[in-house]
């Protein structure tokens, strides 16, 4: 390591060049007391607007088509014949 690095290393934190500090400001501008737009921003996340409500939302007809494709994927792997299958692929059979 180089002297320098070693001198910060044994006092502990890195001193910051700028001056700036991150700690006092989080605790000066920490959660306050009393939000008085509290009341006016409920609404928000309550009733058709909760988090699940916007998601479900989000994709109208999911469910539906997501049901219907595995139906269809079941009826052409179960019903639904391969007329080629079986013959052997060094012929010409069209």
């Amino acid at each position: 390591m180089q002297p320098t690095r070693l001198r910060l290393a044994a006092k502990g934190e890195r001193p910051n060049i700028t001056g700036f500090d991150m700690r006092a400001l989080q605790a000066a501008t920490g959660q306050p007391r009393y939000d008085p737009w509290e009341r006016a921003e409920a609404w928000r996340y309550t009733g058709r607007f909760t988090r699940w409500n916007r998601f479900k939302r989000a994709f109208p007809g999911l469910g539906i088509a997501t049901v219907a494709f595995a139906g269809y994927c079941a009826y052409e792997h179960l019903f639904l014949n391969d007329s080629h299958h079986g013959d052997s692929h060094g012929k010409d059979h069209h």
